[in-house]
Parts: structure tokens; sequence; C-alpha cells
């Protein structure tokens, strides 16, 4: 019998082991070079990322024709996928920076409202901790909103320690899940 492994509260929602070292190899991979080539791999990424917008704005236009619940706003997602992932394969150089800008803004939009909401949690007895991690969000999407830049160096190895520490716990996992 083969043992699965999932997050707890997803019990529909299991994978075989060995499924869980590949996701965390693939993981691992993926973070090693986003940390030693963050350039060449957020191209390659996006290039993939756009034929997955590319194939599924089709498969979505494909799903409003054939099912009338939420036409509309299938074919809206369709079009719009459509639209992106023509538009990353076309320029594909210049794509990864757009992305990345447009991430950057919504990360310190995020950032700023997370550390409004914190403090304001704060200051109504949700604790020092709580306050800390509001400021720091804060700061942090200021930052992010007032210079891009920081963040669009920073971010392929955000993302690559990231991938690499969840490559390693999902390695471990599986492991222990055999």
């Amino acid at each position: 019998m083969e043992e699965t492994g999932g997050p707890p509260g997803y019990e529909g929602f299991e994978l075989p082991w060995w499924a869980v070292v590949l996701e965390g190899i693939a993981a691992l991979v993926i973070g090693i070079l986003l940390l030693t080539s963050p350039g060449v791999t957020m191209v390659v990424i996006v290039q993939f990322l756009g034929i997955l917008w590319l194939f599924g704005g089709v498969l979505a236009l494909i799903g409003a024709v054939s099912n009338r619940e939420n036409r509309g706003w299938n074919i809206l997602s369709g079009v719009l996928g459509i639209l992106a992932g023509i538009v990353i394969l076309l320029y594909p150089i210049y794509a990864p920076f757009v992305l990345l800008a447009f991430l950057i803004i919504v990360l310190g939009i995020w950032g700023i409202v997370y550390g409004i909401t914190r403090l304001a949690w704060a200051m109504r007895g949700g604790g020092v901790g709580t306050g800390v991690l509001g400021l720091l969000s804060l700061i942090f999407g200021i930052i992010l909103i007032f210079n891009p830049l920081i963040g669009a160096v920073t971010l392929p190895f955000v993302f690559g320690a990231f991938a690499v520490v969840g490559g390693i716990v999902a390695i471990a996992a599986g492991i222990r899940a055999r």
C-alpha cells in the first residue's frame, strides 16, 4: 500500500510520497537557480507563465461556450489570459520586468494596508508583536512603493530562498510519509 502525504485539512487532496519529494526537488532546483541566476531564471519562469495563461485563457473560452454558468466571467478570464500569454510570449525580455514591477506595486500596497490594519489592531490590545509586525509591514510597503528597484533586485532572491526552504521541507515531508 502506498502512503500519501498532504497538508492537514486537505484530506481529499493527498499526494503519493514520491510526488511530494518530486515537488520538493523541483522547488529546490528552481530556488537554487533563482539564487544563482535570477535574471535568466525569471525570464524562463515568466515564459512558462505566459504559456500557462495562454492555454488557460483558451480553456476558459471553451468553458464559456460549453457552460452557461459564469459565462461572462469565463469570457473575460479567457480573453485576459490569452492577451497576457501572447504579450509575454511576444516580449520575452521585457515581460519579466513588467510582471515584477506589477508584483512589487501590489506587494507594496498590501504591505501598507496590512501594516495599518496590524497597527490599528495593536492599538486595540492586539499586543506588541502585532504592532511590530504592522510597523515592519508598513515600512516594507512604503519602501516598495517609493523604491521599487529594491524590490526588483531582491524579490527573485527572496523567492529563491523560499523555494529552497520549501523544497527541503517538501522533500523531508515526502520521505517521512513514505
